[in-house]
């Protein structure tokens, strides 16, 4: 057998975990490397999986590889040696990796797997009768969510849906997608926001979707960056600093979702990186990663985004979404100041709650406040528009509002949540400050 099989049932381990039940060795006496391969696998299935990882290969590494934080860049070059077949060169990277970074955990495993190959039969992934399991099954899992974003990551060129419009007061914006384990930093542009980094994370023990104090589950939606906590202040657990977000939102406390306390924090000073299910809800980054991330990160003006699954658009579509939802806002605006209240009051839903005051309640304080004015103008400026992720008909607005009229100015943060309705109308279902 030729080391294609070696690379073959590895990635079989890595990938599937469990896709091959048969077992590996590495046979030094014979000419070059060379497998034993135990068990059966059928020749078209075999041949499939060659073809991709030769198609895929080094090509999609120097695609992606960019975006690639430097010590899973350097773990990813390893496996693709492993790819090519350069086992000698992926046993020299991996040592080199474990040496400057003894604490990545999956490198240590992995490269520990090649070199074992040299004079044993290896049964899978990670073979080691005296580990414990769960350290196991969590690397395991680690390995597999790493690899299943390097093999089918977003297409460079698509638009993370949820990322409708930022004004340039705001210059990047997380996307934290769950069932990626990845936090993509959106940069935003001219044109449209493109990803200009992304990480690996952890995220909640229990999954995703934050009901409520103490359930270990990471919450869903939009919010934003409050303050940043330097590691000093902090216990060992949040490794090289913390960036608290605003949970519950005003959306969660409709919702009455409970608990607080949700970060995006670092790691223990002796791990390099947690499993992918190990927080108590909140998102943790390797503390390379953290340090790397706080570049992008301006307090209170960096939105967080977090879904359970990212969706992205082209370019094209992603323009006429913005064109869409930018001009309900406008329309919205411009029947605020012309003094026609049922206009104005129509982008209302009947199921609209502030922090004060129901739909009936609205409706008679807007009309009697209106009916006091000769004139009204209202001017909107930072603003941004994110669709709510896991809802795909609720959109929400944050914007700088300057308020002037004949008896009354105001500047102030406004933020809205907007439904589409039965009768396909986008209506305001949330107002208040900010």
């Amino acid at each position: 057998m030729n080391i294609l099989k070696f690379v073959l049932v590895y990635f079989c381990c890595l990938l599937s975990l469990g896709v091959h039940s048969g077992t590996w060795a590495l046979d030094s006496a014979s000419q070059g490397p060379h497998l034993k391969i135990h068990g059966n696998l059928q020749a078209k299935d075999e041949r499939a999986l060659v073809e991709v990882i030769e198609d895929i290969g080094a090509q999609h590494l120097k695609i992606h590889g960019n975006l690639q934080a430097k010590d899973e860049r350097a773990l990813i070059e390893a496996i693709e040696d492993i790819n090519a077949q350069r086992l000698q060169s992926a046993r020299d990277k991996l040592q080199q990796l474990v040496t400057s970074n003894p604490k990545f955990k999956l490198a240590q495993l992995i490269y520990a797997d090649l070199l074992q190959a040299r004079t044993r039969i290896i049964t899978g992934f990670g073979t080691y009768p005296d580990a414990p399991k769960e350290i196991l099954a969590d690397l395991i899992d680690e390995a597999r969510v790493r690899l299943a974003h390097y093999w089918s990551p977003p297409e460079l060129e698509r638009i993370p849906a949820s990322f409708i419009h930022m004004d340039p007061v705001y210059k990047y914006g997380l996307l934290v997608d769950l069932t990626r384990y990845r936090l993509y930093v959106v940069k935003n542009g001219s044109d449209h926001p493109r990803v200009v980094a992304d990480y690996y994370i952890s995220m909640g023990k229990k999954g995703a979707v934050k009901h409520k104090k103490g359930d270990q589950r990471t919450p869903v939606g939009v919010y934003h960056i409050t303050s940043q906590l330097q590691a000093n202040r902090l216990p060992d657990l949040y490794g090289s600093g913390a960036l608290p977000i605003n949970y519950p939102n005003e959306w969660d406390k409709r919702l009455a979702k409970t608990g607080y306390g949700i970060w995006l924090h670092g790691t223990p000073s002796n791990t390099f990186a947690r499993a992918p299910r190990a927080s108590d809800g909140c998102v943790a980054l390797s503390n390379i990663n953290f340090t790397d991330l706080t570049k992008f990160v301006q307090v209170s003006r960096t939105p967080v985004v977090i879904t359970n699954q990212a969706k992205w658009l082209q370019p094209e579509a992603w323009a006429q979404q913005q064109t869409q939802f930018k001009q309900l806002i406008e329309n919205w605006r411009k029947d605020w100041q012309g003094l026609d209240s049922d206009r104005y009051l129509a982008h209302y839903s009947s199921e609209f709650q502030g922090p004060k005051k129901d739909y009936s309640a609205w409706v008679k304080h807007k009309k009697r406040v209106n009916s006091t004015k000769s004139y009204i103008r209202v001017a909107l400026s930072d603003i941004s528009l994110f669709h709510y992720p896991d809802a795909p008909k609720m959109f929400v607005a944050t914007f700088r509002q300057t308020y002037e009229s004949s008896n009354h100015n105001s500047r102030s943060t406004k933020r809205q949540y907007w439904q589409r309705e039965s009768d396909g109308r986008w209506r305001i279902i949330y107002e208040g400050p900010a």
